[in-house]
Formats: C-alpha cells, sequence, structure tokens
C-alpha cells in the first residue's frame, strides 16, 4: 500500500514519496548547475586573435552562464518552497500545480493555466 501522507496543506495533491522525489531531482539539478557554473568560470578568456575563445565563443558562455545562474535562483527557491511547506502551490492562482508538471519541471513557480497566461503575456 502506498503511504499518501502529505506535508502541508497547500501540497495535499503531492505524496511523500513525490515531495521526497522532487527534493532529490532539485538537488541533483543544483549539483549539475553549479558545476557548469564553475566550468564557465574556468573556460579560457578571450587573449587576442590567436588565442582563447572568439567574441562570439565569449558571448554564449556569458549567455549560458546568465542562463545556469536563473536556472539554479529557480531550483534554490523550489527547495526553499518545499523547506517551508509552501511547495506546489501557484503564485499566480493559489491553486495546486500539477503533479505532472511538477514532475518534469519540479521548480514551476506556476500552474500549466497560469504559466500559459504568462507567456502569452509577453
Amino acid at each position: 500500500m502506498v503511504n499518501h501522507q502529505t506535508i502541508g496543506d497547500r501540497a495535499a495533491h503531492l505524496s511523500s514519496e513525490d515531495l521526497a522525489a522532487l527534493r532529490e531531482n532539485l538537488r541533483e539539478q543544483r549539483l549539475f548547475r553549479e558545476e557548469q557554473l564553475r566550468q564557465i568560470a574556468a573556460a579560457p578568456r578571450a587573449e587576442g586573435p590567436l588565442r582563447g575563445p572568439s567574441a562570439a565563443q565569449a558571448e554564449v558562455r556569458v549567455e549560458l552562464a546568465a542562463s545556469a545562474r536563473m536556472v539554479l535562483a529557480d531550483v534554490e527557491a523550489a527547495l526553499r518552497r518545499i523547506t517551508e511547506g509552501r511547495y506546489g502551490t501557484c503564485h499566480l492562482c493559489r491553486r495546486p500545480v500539477e503533479r505532472e508538471r511538477l514532475m518534469i519541471v519540479p521548480q514551476a513557480r506556476y500552474c500549466a493555466r497560469c504559466q500559459q497566461v504568462r507567456e502569452a503575456g509577453r
């Protein structure tokens, strides 16, 4: 028999097993992004026309680092929400974020409907 005990009223749609798996996934993502940022920082810098990466490569490195930092911040925020018992609740409509969505994007802040509305408004 599966134990469906939950942590916090807002995460009632997630079992304790779901939360444990999501927390582990987020921790792995955090480690991956931290390592990615270390590797980007350790990459050689442009040092002239014959040495180091081209300007285009340097620009890609800057964009990759910015993206990794953004995802890392989202992952850390999701881990805080789990700790605080606020995980799995949409930041806009305050309804539960779909379990399936969280299993795919564990750092999701919005339910699928609100995410679509946000993206359409861009």
